[in-house]
């Protein structure tokens, strides 16, 4: 890789492979991420994104495929990429019976840190921790052991974060704080990879990628994810509509229906076609149709839906 991409692609991957005994986790995965971004990876559960991840970072060795991550060889450089990163587990992974300080500076002793009290001081300082730095890790919410393991993963400086559903179990204010900071901190340059099944989550990524039983489905940012699948959407208002749902259910044009609280979406690919049997189907009694864009959530559920799970019997 030349100097100048090196600078400007924290990963740069080509057909990427991995397979555990009989199954193809990660196929033919290709993918490049800039410095300073934030990538989202959505998918069903199981469908190889933390796999994904960890063979763009050179955590785990691909059966095929090539790439190199912040300038180094995704094969042969693993070691100099694993000190350049910082790995946020989906299981919190830390000492219950340790105080908040003594948990980072156990890890800045894994880490053969020089001045770990000042290294420590200042990642307490920054994640707002300080004032509860001699608290027992135990006795933490969801929201403050998250701002503690992300404090641990950022103490040797990381070039590039690995997030594991982060934000699994914590409330909406927590998740917002913690969003905020990843984008502080990719404003300094540090790139972010993280994987999510919140939408709203999803849509403060720059770029995403959609990956369903190891094969990558989608990719861009939110606005090329929804215009790539052409999907037509109507919000359909009104009484009635669990019997709606299962009369449209088959019918010509219709692909999906997902109910969001009052409101119906039926989305297809077929817009004139849809239109005659929404107009077919739920004249009168009320309803009400209107067209709307389609929604990120709406193109999610459409790629899940046609995803073939390959852990499945017969698979």
């Amino acid at each position: 890789m030349s100097t100048t991409a090196a600078r400007e692609l924290a990963i740069d991957v080509h057909g990427l492979n991995k397979h555990f005994g009989d199954k193809h986790v990660v196929a033919d995965l290709s993918m490049q991420v800039r410095r300073g971004e934030i990538f989202g990876f959505l998918g069903p559960n199981g469908s190889g994104k933390t796999t994904s991840i960890r063979l763009m970072c050179g955590l785990l060795t691909p059966d095929a495929g090539s790439g190199s991550c912040l300038g180094y060889d995704i094969r042969r450089e693993s070691e100099q990429i694993k000190r350049r990163v910082g790995y946020m587990t989906q299981k919190f992974s830390y000492w219950d019976d340790l105080t908040i300080r003594e948990n980072l500076d156990f890890v800045a002793r894994l880490y053969e840190m020089p001045e770990r009290r000042r290294v420590v001081d200042g990642a307490l300082e920054r994640l707002g921790l300080a004032a509860r730095a001699h608290q027992l890790t135990g006795a933490l919410s969801g929201g403050w052991k998250q701002r503690l393991a992300l404090a641990a993963c950022m103490l040797h400086k990381p070039e590039l974060l690995l997030l594991d559903e982060p934000t699994a179990g914590v409330d909406p204010t927590a998740r917002r704080d913690f969003w905020e900071e990843l984008h502080r901190l990719a404003a300094e340059g540090i790139s972010v990879l993280v994987s999510t099944h919140y939408m709203d989550e999803a849509e403060r990524c720059h770029k995403l990628a959609y990956i369903a039983y190891g094969k990558l489905l989608a990719q861009g940012t939110a606005e090329d994810v929804v215009r790539a699948q052409q999907l037509t959407t109507f919000a359909v208002r009104g009484e009635g509509l669990a019997e709606l749902t299962t009369a449209l259910r088959g019918q010509p044009g219709v692909e999906q229906t997902v109910a969001f609280g009052a409101v119906l979406h039926v989305t297809g690919r077929d817009a004139p076609l849809l239109e005659a049997t929404l107009k077919r189907f739920a004249t009168g009694d009320g309803l009400r149709i209107e067209r709307v864009d389609t929604s990120l959530e709406d193109v999610f559920i459409h790629l899940m839906n046609r995803a073939t799970d390959n852990y499945a019997a017969g698979a």
